[in-house]
């Protein structure tokens, strides 16, 4: 029976591993009906149910907390078929005052479009999109309501993450007409289903925290053997282009302006100016601000600086560019003009190779820099109109109803600096400059930032803290990493030599690290005024404050664990700082306004970086064998190891369902079968064999250990890594 089960068990996770691939190539609602809601699938997750309880009955009395564990599952999955058998789940189109009877009912993958009766009216009295100040980003959308039900009406309303129920039914806020005149709710009767599951939701939460604190536990009898420690571990211009004296770039630099959304520092778009098209924050000796102020006031000068990185080779071959070219040498008179105008055709009509995607990411560089050449990013201006505040650029068509003086001063302001800037005047160039600010802060209103806000994020703009982190850990780690390979291949008796204050340095180094690293992020806070996880960005940062957070609280135990934290973060820092991840602050889209979203995030980041470190123990484990390790330094690593898996499966299940139950509050949809959704959950169940040496003994070998901790590590990989950059879904709105 042993193997039945395990067959049994490998098979859903083979299937769902191989739908995500196939959602990717046929669409959801393919996988949908095929896979997810067919009733093979059904039936295969029955027989492991029915399966592993019989051979769970069968091995015996077992320890409470192990009983209740499973019993979750077994409960959340008795939830999940009365939710298939009983609930239903769809659309209404709502428009304004006029009542709707009907819904267009969900059946996933199914065509047509037929109406079921509701079992009350409906009548949409109000639609509104809500904004944050000064800005064009949506802050949430709130429909209101009046349910018309027999003699009896009852007014509501719903918006993002805030639900409206009446009669076991709930409403969720879906989305809305192009004109504003309508709205679309999701409507979801549940009544069985999520009480049941819900119900396996806390069993699972209890029995997992409780598995840590069972005084007879595995996980306990660990950490008492944790005192044991093994050993310690732990492109130039030719002639330089016109600009502003730094002082007085950084003068405008602390102007605010709308930009990505919000209200910033001309500062913070410098920054990304500079970075997009040069690829570092500064310039040929100037910084982002002298850079951005020179092509605003002598961008003829600066069409001939080598500034324009060109990264693709195929590219800089094909139009023989060098690796850092001018603006000048894309525009061609004798080649017909822009070089790059054929190829960036091709990629709109749909040629996506490496080629014609390396030419848009270019093209979209040097319109970057056309766009500022005409003044189109600088929107410098607050105006109020119909109680709405408004930035614009001074080449916006500005409000009619603008007094003259106030319009006079946005169209000559720009006029003015530069006459100041070529004629070298920078006091009156200041005192410009100084005029802006007083005319911001008399008109921006609640538009504008705190004092604080500004404060932070002219100081986070101040250092690239990823960039000096990740080299700083990466470093220390290398250099910890080679002290651990000499002190597990050489004897006691040869280790004399080693110097004794390393592991206190390794600490102190980590506690700097750490110390930095939370600073970054809290002045990210401050600017955003959410905990900082909304992002891929931001994810990678947070993985890495807590590999380093875990890494000293463990380190007391075992020194181990440095060379893991330093390894480990600087892996993660480096990540965000290659690029591919977005580090531009943005306003966070309404769906993700909700509490459970820092609750959510920060456990599965939590569980991240606690399997990523059974990984390093894997790893370490591995190349120490290679190099002469004995089974007992492998099974020491085995029981660190170990400290890490258990709080890590821990935190894995109670963030799993913590993202169910707020995708239910958002949604009306508990699971959804996401690419994301299931490769967490493939993660969760493939870390789940191992713990089981009752049923597996093999595990309870170091090296077998230490392979599949290593190997399963890709399934992490996949979750975040190949989720967000392949498969796609809807966890990518992040």
């Amino acid at each position: 029976m042993k193997k039945i089960l395990f067959l049994l068990y490998l098979l859903p996770l083979l299937a769902m591993g191989v739908a995500t691939f196939v959602e990717h190539n046929h669409g959801s609602a393919y996988v949908a009906r095929y896979i997810y809601g067919s009733l093979w699938f059904s039936l295969l997750w029955a027989a492991l149910t029915f399966v592993s309880i019989i051979y769970y009955y069968r091995q015996g009395p077992r320890r409470a907390g192990t009983v209740l564990l499973h019993a979750s599952f077994v409960l959340i999955l008795t939830g999940a078929l009365l939710t298939s058998l009983t609930a239903y789940r769809g659309t209404i189109h709502l428009r304004l005052h006029t009542p709707t009877a009907t819904f267009t009912p969900k059946d996933d993958g199914a065509a047509g479009e037929q109406q079921r009766a509701l079992p009350f009216r409906l009548r949409l009295d109000r639609f509104d999109v809500l904004y944050h100040a000064g800005t064009g980003s949506a802050k949430d959308y709130v429909s209101r309501f009046t349910i018309l039900d027999g003699a009896s009406s009852v007014s509501g309303s719903v918006s993002m993450n805030r639900i409206y129920t009446y009669r076991n039914v709930r409403l969720y806020q879906s989305a809305y007409d192009d004109d504003g005149q309508g709205a679309y709710l999701t409507i979801n009767a549940d009544p069985w289903g999520i009480p049941v599951t819900y119900a396996g939701y806390a069993l699972l939460f209890l029995s997992l925290i409780w598995l840590l604190i069972d005084p007879k536990g595995t996980f306990r009898r660990l950490l008492r053997g944790a005192t044991v420690v093994l050993f310690f571990a732990v492109g130039l211009s030719s002639a330089a282009a016109p600009a502003l004296p730094a002082d007085a770039a950084h003068r405008m630099g602390c102007l605010d302006m709308l930009y990505n959304g919000r209200i910033c520092p001309v500062q913070t778009y410098a920054l990304d100016f500079t970075t997009k098209i040069y690829g570092s924050r500064t310039y040929n000796g100037y910084t982002a601000e002298q850079v951005l102020t020179g092509w605003i006031f002598w961008g003829n000068q600066w069409t001939i600086e080598p500034m324009i990185r060109v990264k693709a080779a195929e590219v800089r071959q094909r139009y023989d560019l060098p690796k850092y070219a001018s603006l000048s040498q894309f525009f061609n008179a004798a080649a017909g003009g822009y070089i790059l105008g054929p190829a960036v055709r091709e990629y709109a009509e749909g040629n996506r190779d490496g080629f014609h995607k390396d030419v848009a990411e270019l093209d979209a560089n040097i319109k970057l820099i056309m766009d500022l050449r005409r003044g189109l990013p600088l929107k410098f201006f607050p105006i109020t109109t119909q109680k709405q505040i408004t930035w614009f650029a001074p080449i916006d068509s500005l409000p009619q109803t603008l007094p003259a003086d106030e319009h006079q001063f946005i169209d000559q302001s720009f006029a003015v600096w530069n006459t100041y800037a070529q004629a070298g005047d920078w006091e009156h160039l200041n005192r410009v400059t100084d005029a802006v600010r007083r005319y911001q802060g008399d008109h921006g209103g609640a538009s504008l930032p705190s004092t604080l806000k500004i404060k932070a994020e002219l100081q986070y703009n101040k250092w690239p803290f990823t960039t000096i982190l990740f080299i700083f850990n990466l470093t220390l780690g290398f250099l910890s990493l080679f002290y651990v390979i000499y002190l597990t291949t050489h004897r006691q008796t040869q280790r004399r030599s080693v110097v004794k204050w390393l592991p206190r340095l390794f600490f102190v180094a980590s506690l700097l690290a750490w110390g930095a690293l939370t600073y970054y992020e809290i002045l990210r806070w401050i600017i955003t005024g959410t905990i900082p996880m909304a992002n891929g960005y931001e994810t990678m940062l947070l993985l890495a404050w807590f590999v380093q957070l875990l890494t000293l609280i463990v380190c007391l135990k075992n020194k181990l664990v440095l060379t893991f934290g330093f390894l480990l973060a600087g892996f993660f820092l480096l990540v965000a700082h290659l690029g591919q991840l977005d580090p531009q602050i943005t306003p966070l889209m309404p769906v993700l306004a909700s509490p459970l979203l820092s609750v959510h995030v920060s456990i599965i980041m939590m569980s991240f970086a606690l399997l990523s470190l059974t990984f390093i123990c894997g790893l370490t484990a591995l190349i120490s064998r290679l190099f002469g390790a004995d089974d007992e330094a492998l099974m020491a690593l085995r029981r660190l190891s170990l400290l890490f898996l258990y709080p890590a499966l821990t935190t894995l299940g109670i963030g799993i369902f913590i993202g169910a139950i707020w995708a239910n509050v958002s949604w009306g949809q508990y699971w959804s079968w996401d690419p994301k959704e299931v490769w967490a959950l493939i993660t969760f169940m493939t870390y789940g064999i191992v713990v089981h040496t009752h049923t597996l003994p093999l595990f309870r070998r170091p090296l077998p250990y230490h392979w599949f901790v290593t190997l399963a590590f890709l399934t992490i990989l996949m979750t975040y890594f190949g989720v967000n950059f392949f498969l796609g879904g809807m966890h990518s709105y992040a």
